[in-house]
């Protein structure tokens, strides 16, 4: 059989790797400074300076604070960090693993350098140009999808360059078998190729500037974006790292996998499940009742895949434990693979419903979270960068001390950070459903269960610091190992050409090893097996009319809410407030309002994106109208602390002095209209301007009227000026919220 020689590439492995470690650094910054900012929210104040007197004399002070528009204000620190996490970090170290193991199991290099390096660099300027728009404000506030459309768009090309790239490199291979890393990279390519293209699907304002919004509304919303949201989870920081394990730890321990059957149930069965589990995150909420139910039942049924994988992986290691008290690259893999298994037991307990009405909304849900994120990701990436960092420069790593410092440094991050949230997510909990015999809210002011957890937001910070610390020794040690090593650009190799075999099952021949041989079969099924569970949830709460019942009072918002809410969501303020007041009885005394109902499903037909939320550091805000007055509303943006003693919220002090554009009012208007059939007149978007200039002058006479502080603090400026500012049309949005339910009459049509 001729023998061919060919070379691998290592340079674009290099590429990869030198973009997880910088991005990686990022990420941990952004996240350690949004843990800093839930304690010490001042932070900005710190660096640009304040005043607090300011208030008294309209125009001075806070210069600093107001100039930064809130570039630095915890909804943006918070959505620079998960995306820096997921898409920077993760999915950076997870290219690493791809191109380096792809070639070598398939003894052949990558299809095209060129595909590769386009791959590359769209990749990394989507991550810059996503930081310059978040930045900026620009987002759609969609958890792990809030970039815009024009981004949208460069991340599924970069996406399919890869995929095409990979594939044309599998259809070239010189092996026959595809071996059981290369399943789950197809299936994480097949899967994550769907979920964003659909989650994704927007309507842009114009194709000339950022703003879009969601082709779904509310409820038919929230079942996608989660549908995307859990499955992010699953297939990106999930099955391709798994795909990381089945390589790279029988490498480093020098094993081979433990089980090849188990591999095989591990894979089709992971895919299979995971794409239903998705409306856990909506338990309690206005989602139809038969789908919170499909998705509890499949999250438990999580646990027997996923726990297969993790001891895959663990008894991998048999025989092999002695190493793993010398070798750091195995006690990074051990940690975690141990992690993994203990948040994919965590999460489907999550998703049962006795459990997921403490725990949703509260911090047990970041602590689960980060076990996976810090633990599983984290781990897995420190350990194949130190695999990989001596074999591409041809050395030994420079100092295996500073990585065991790093392996503990890490080890101590993720107890410190994921023990204190734990705690802090059943306090809440807890706290929040309290009550006297007398039938009143043990715990009525709010601040009060955010006070009591604020010294685990403290330790979870001292958890940070050691994770980012072990991570700056990580980069010493590699910095060191690459001065004294010899990179080589393109690695020589040789292997027999491939044979050609009929496509057909050969006789004798395993069903799944003819699979593994028939890369299109085997892709084709991985389609069908993750679209399955996708079409019978997402088909029918999108097509059926009867699952999102009208309600007739529930009306479209004014062109001043309108723009109210586009600036809630640029300021990221759903990354701490939920809209969703769920059936309890804690709920709905607390967050009640005048009406004392929990938020139905036709409430939220006109909100595009929706904003129930998943994380509760401030109050609900679903029945926030005509709580507060207005003048409350404006001294609590402008300093929370004015009206609430020991609020951790951020300060807006620019929204007061910031006008409102309003030059794309009436666009927006007509883009609701005409895309989404929301029934605005032609008389009120003819009038859109007189109608906002109505409103924000009522809410400026409230402010004045409540507030003789306020009314005196603009006496010497021009009249009318508060009326064109930021702040009024965020008011107008906010004492909207839920006044429009006011009976429990529902129709059943659908006006959506």
């Amino acid at each position: 059989m001729e023998t061919q020689k060919f070379s691998y590439d290592n340079s674009i492995v290099r590429a990869f790797l030198y973009a997880t470690v910088v991005f990686g650094i990022i990420g941990f910054l952004f996240g350690l400074t949004a843990a800093l900012m839930l304690f010490y929210p001042e932070l900005p104040e710190f660096f640009f300076g304040t005043d607090d007197t300011t208030i008294k004399s309209i125009g001075g002070g806070i210069q600093g604070l107001i100039n930064t528009h809130g570039a630095f204000g915890f909804g943006r620190i918070r959505m620079l960090h998960t995306t820096t996490v997921i898409f920077a970090f993760v999915m950076n170290v997870v290219y690493v693993g791809v191109y380096y193991s792809l070639q070598r199991l398939l003894k052949t290099r990558m299809y095209s350098d060129t595909l590769s390096w386009i791959h590359f660099w769209t990749w990394q300027i989507m991550i810059i140009v996503t930081y310059i728009t978040f930045f900026m404000g620009i987002n759609t506030s969609k958890e792990y999808a809030e970039h815009e459309w024009p981004i949208d768009i460069l991340i599924a090309f970069s996406w399919i360059i890869f995929g095409a790239n990979m594939f044309l490199t599998i259809a070239k291979r010189r092996v026959r078998h595809l071996y059981v890393a290369i399943w789950f990279y197809i299936g994480t390519w097949i899967a994550v190729a769907m979920l964003h293209i659909f989650n994704n699907l927007e309507v842009p304002l114009s194709f000339t500037g950022w703003k879009s919004y969601s082709a779904y509304a509310g409820v038919k919303d929230a079942i996608v974006q989660w549908w995307y949201g859990h499955n992010a989870v699953a297939f990106v920081l999930t099955t391709p790292v798994l795909g990381l394990m089945y390589y790279f730890l029988p490498k480093a321990a020098d094993r081979p996998v433990f089980s090849y059957k188990l591999s095989i149930i591990h894979f089709w069965s992971l895919i299979f499940v995971y794409i239903w589990a998705g409306p856990h995150h909506l338990q309690y909420t206005a989602l139809p009742a038969w789908a919170q139910a499909v998705g509890t039942g499949f999250s438990i049924m999580l646990i027997a895949p996923s726990w297969g994988g993790m001891l895959n992986g663990l008894l991998t290691l048999r025989g092999a434990w002695d190493k793993v008290r010398e070798n750091p690259i195995l006690k990074f893999f051990v940690v975690a693979v141990t992690c993994y298994g203990m948040a994919t037991f965590e999460g489907p307990l999550l998703a049962t419903k006795n459990i997921n009405k403490i725990g949703h909304f509260t911090d047990w849900v970041i602590g689960h979270v980060h076990l996976g994120a810090l633990g599983w990701n984290g781990f897995m990436a420190f350990g194949v960068i130190y695999y990989l960092i001596p074999i591409l420069w041809r050395t030994k790593l420079y100092s295996t001390k500073l990585a065991n410092w790093h392996f503990w440094l890490g080890t101590l991050g993720i107890i410190f950070y994921a023990v204190p949230m734990y705690i802090s997510g059943f306090t809440q909990g807890l706290m929040w459903k309290q009550f006297n015999p007398d039938g009143t809210l043990v715990w009525k002011n709010w601040l009060d269960t955010v006070t009591a957890i604020i010294p685990y937001f403290k330790m979870r910070f001292v958890g940070g610091l050691f994770y980012l610390s072990g991570a700056l020794l990580m980069v010493v040690n590699l910095i060191a190992t690459v001065r004294k090593g010899s990179f080589q650009k393109d690695v020589p190799a040789e292997a027999p050409a491939l044979a050609n075999v009929s496509p057909k099952r050969k006789e004798g021949e395993g069903t799944h090893l003819w699979l593994e041989r028939t890369p299109v079969l085997l892709g084709i099924l991985s389609l069908l097996t993750i679209s399955i569970g996708s079409m019978v949830e997402i088909i029918p709460t999108l097509s059926l009319k009867k699952s999102v019942p009208t309600i007739s009072a529930v009306k479209p918002y004014s062109p001043l809410e309108l723009e109210g809410r586009d600036i809630y969501i640029r300021e990221g303020c759903n990354a701490c407030h939920s809209q969703m007041v769920r059936p309890f009885r804690d709920e709905i005394t607390r967050f009640n309002g005048k009406n004392g109902q929990y938020s139905k499903a036709g409430e939220f037909v006109y909100d595009r994106p929706f904003l129930w939320g998943s994380k509760r550091t401030g109050p609900d805000l679903q029945r926030e109208g005509g709580k507060n007055p207005s003048s409350w509303h404006y001294k609590h943006m402008y300093n929370p602390r004015s009206t609430s003693a020991g609020s951790i919220m951020p300060r807006y002090p620019w929204l007061a002095y910031t006008d409102l554009d309003r030059s794309k009012m009436v666009d927006k208007m007509k883009l609701m209209k005409s895309a989404f059939d929301v029934p605005y007149t032609k008389a009120e978007i003819d009038s859109a301007n007189s109608w906002a200039d109505g409103q924000a002058t009522k809410i400026v006479r409230d402010i004045f009227s409540e507030a003789s502080d306020l009314k005196d603090a603009y006496a010497k400026r021009p009249k009318g000026e508060l009326e064109k500012k930021e702040v009024v049309a965020l008011i107008s949005y906010l004492q909207r919220l839920g006044t429009d339910i006011k009976t429990t009459e529902i129709k059943t049509a659908s006006n959506n």
